[in-house]
């Protein structure tokens, strides 16, 4: 990274890639935490205690984003030099709004007719397109790791898509939490 302050790939020692395998970050934190654990630090000086829960919190907000996978697509473009800031990517591409929007209004079609399966196939339909969307951002981000800057650019595309697709399946999941309350 260009900047002093460590990724979370850095902060948990991990090797940057998207395709995170999910048992080494667990055993990594774990290793991590008890590391850090407070209770390692009892008889230490009120600095050391201070470091140690400064870098507990470090690794805990690292394995958060780590964890997520739209979260991680965002550390490894911010850290091939994208703008972690939405807004400073540009706005976002028409044809993607226009499909949004449609995808939008189908599933307040459904929430309002209280069609939950109509509402699950809609979900079935955007988790295709995430599915999709994250093949998109892997071969962006294996140019990146080429060298080739120009693939940022697509990479920030794909990326805004996966984060059109995380809020309409947000919205899909408070509307089934709804329906089974």
């Amino acid at each position: 990274m260009s900047s002093a302050i460590p990724d979370a790939f850095d902060t948990l020692g991990l090797e940057p890639t998207l395709d995170l395998d999910a048992s080494l970050l667990e055993q990594r934190y774990r290793d991590l935490q008890r590391q850090l654990h407070p209770d390692k630090f009892a008889q230490a000086s009120s600095s050391e205690k201070r470091v140690s829960l400064s870098r507990a919190v470090s690794v805990n907000d690292a394995y958060r984003a780590l964890r997520d996978d739209l979260k991680r697509a965002e550390v490894l473009f911010v850290r091939h030099g994208g703008s972690a800031n939405e807004r400073e990517q540009g706005p976002a591409d028409p044809e993607l709004l226009m499909e949004v929007m449609e995808l939008r209004e189908s599933l307040a079609e459904a929430k309002s007719a209280r069609d939950l399966s109509a509402t699950q196939a809609l979900s079935q339909q955007v988790a295709g397109l995430e599915r999709a969307g994250f093949a998109e951002l892997r071969a962006a981000f294996a140019k990146l790791a080429a060298h080739d800057k120009s693939a940022l650019a697509e990479a920030g595309r794909a990326l805004s898509r996966l984060r059109y697709y995380r809020r309409f399946q947000d919205e899909v999941a408070h509307i089934e939490e709804q329906a089974l309350a």
